[in-house]
């Protein structure tokens, strides 16, 4: 299994054609077999949940038997290079996961005990209760702002498939210390996280981790992956 995370960029005045994509892409991925687990989502602007879309920047995450499957799904790979002119994937392997999305498990139940050596990926997602949505979104910019200026933090996407309510977080991670210092380590985001269980957020949640396997691209103008211990091309 081969997970990937593909953030791509439009100029202005090809916006309409990036929402068009949202619908035309559907198409080759719903009938693709090899993609097993698919989402197409719009991006925020601080690179964590927000409220502020970043309507020249969108995401697809999806799962695949193998790179050469994603390599081979030729009607997308086409489109962003017809369109978009800044493209970054990132290439990961799940090593723990929990939770579902939209009721299924997109990584299976990955457990592993070997030790991941170099960067890390983190994905949070979650669908918010609408009648929780004052609460969420008062205590996201705190945690957002101390991951941003955590050691060890490497860069982050705020990615979601529906404005306020279906939300998620990929972040990276010099290694599995750094995050788990930052998950656990800082009593704001046990503060939050706290609060998630108290006042009952979320209808439905997925946490999961990954291995990073390699990165390809740029994002904002630089692969953020470049100099990590991991085999990148640009």
């Amino acid at each position: 299994m081969i997970v990937t995370i593909t953030i791509v960029r439009y100029k202005p005045l090809l916006i309409p054609f990036a929402v068009l994509a949202m619908a035309l892409h559907r198409i080759p991925l719903q009938f693709y077999k090899k993609c097993t687990f698919w989402k197409l989502m719009g991006c925020g602007r601080n690179g964590t949940f927000d409220l502020n879309p970043d309507w020249q920047q969108w995401a697809l995450l999806a799962v695949w038997n193998s790179k050469e499957d994603f390599e081979n799904c030729t009607f997308i790979q086409k489109w962003w290079d017809t369109f978009t002119y800044e493209k970054w994937t990132v290439f990961a392997e799940p090593i723990v996961s929990h939770g579902k999305w939209d009721n299924k498990e997109p990584f299976g139940r990955p457990t592993t005990n070997k030790p991941v050596n170099g960067p890390v990926g983190v994905l949070t997602r979650a669908t918010i209760r609408l009648s929780k949505l004052k609460g969420f979104w008062s205590n996201v910019k705190p945690v957002g702002d101390l991951m941003g200026s955590s050691s060890g933090y490497i860069t982050s996407v705020g990615i979601g498939e529906a404005p306020f309510f279906r939300q998620a977080t990929f972040s990276i991670w010099e290694d599995m210390e750094s995050m788990k210092a930052f998950a656990y380590g800082s009593k704001e985001h046990a503060e939050v996280i706290k609060k998630t269980r108290q006042e009952d957020w979320y209808s439905e949640e997925l946490f999961a981790r990954f291995r990073i396997i390699s990165s390809t691209g740029t994002l904002n103008g630089v692969n953020p992956l470049i100099n990590q211990p991991l085999t990148t091309t640009n």
